[in-house]
């Protein structure tokens, strides 16, 4: 049996994170080999994995990073199951530079076949699984390219927002972290009337029918009093006719077109956790 030394298993437990036991056992079993500990470590974790698949990982952090040219956004998140290791800072910097790697992709699928210092993004996440003993996942993936997309992340990383803006002008940066901001307060369900989906707008008729029916208006009054509800609807639940948070008085797009006339919010996504 191979003589493993305190200095040894402190170093594989830095490296790795795992608990001073399980570093221990790895080395032991890998005959003190370091590389074979990892490989060990990593397959507990797998095995970890598989016994969380079916875990619910709806706490975690969401991270919003764009390019240096600011033409390009994304947003992830990395979901785990308790709020304790969602707040932990070693967690948020994972999730943080999992993100840098992120800009560097166009898919979920090719984040994790990344590089993560010498292993995968997948790998890494399953080794992370097994020392922290809970399910951890890349939830959502979410870019955004504009002429200019800046980004904004809500205090505790729970929801995080990319806006698109028709041009880089001046100010651009806080005019899209301003209207971020808004996106995270009012969760708007489409940037404006374009973007809401049929099936919701039907749904939303109809809602509107049946309250006005228990109000007793006539049948042949509620399409064109329910056209006026979805408008209302519109107004409430599209980004760029929302009233604007700081100044309640005029709309987002009013908001951005007194800051440049030519101005226009393009696009948005939004990811919230917990």
């Amino acid at each position: 049996m191979a003589n493993i030394t305190a200095a040894e298993v402190n170093k594989l437990r830095k490296s790795t994170g795992a608990g001073m036991m399980d570093c221990k056992k790895a080395l032991v079993e890998s005959e003190g080999d370091f590389e074979k500990a990892i490989e060990i470590l990593r397959k507990k974790g797998q095995k970890v994995a598989a016994n969380r698949a079916d875990r619910d990982s709806s706490e975690g952090a969401a991270i919003a990073k764009v390019n240096e040219a600011a033409t390009r956004g994304i947003i992830i998140s990395l979901n785990c199951e308790t709020d304790f290791v969602a707040k932990n800072d070693s967690f948020v910097q994972l999730a943080t530079d999992l993100a840098d790697i992120a800009l560097a992709t166009s898919s979920k699928e090719e984040l994790l076949a990344a590089d993560y210092k010498g292993i995968s993004v997948q790998d890494k996440l399953t080794e992370q699984t097994g020392v922290i003993g809970e399910k951890i996942e890349i939830g959502a993936y979410k870019s955004l390219e504009a002429p200019f997309v800046g980004s904004y992340i809500h205090a505790g990383n729970k929801i995080a927002v990319l806006t698109g803006l028709s041009k880089n002008t001046s100010g651009a940066e806080e005019i899209a972290k301003n209207v971020s901001m808004q996106a995270a307060a009012m969760n708007p369900v489409a940037l404006d009337e374009e973007g809401v989906d049929q099936s919701i707008i039907e749904k939303e008729i109809e809602i509107a029918k049946d309250q006005l029916r228990e109000e007793g208006k006539p049948e042949e009054m509620l399409d064109n009093i329910a056209k006026g509800k979805i408008k209302r609807f519109f107004k409430d639940n599209t980004l760029v006719n929302q009233d604007y948070i700081k100044d309640n008085k005029m709309s987002v797009a009013a908001y951005v077109k007194s800051v440049d006339s030519d101005l226009k919010v393009v696009g948005f996504e939004r990811v919230a956790l917990g």
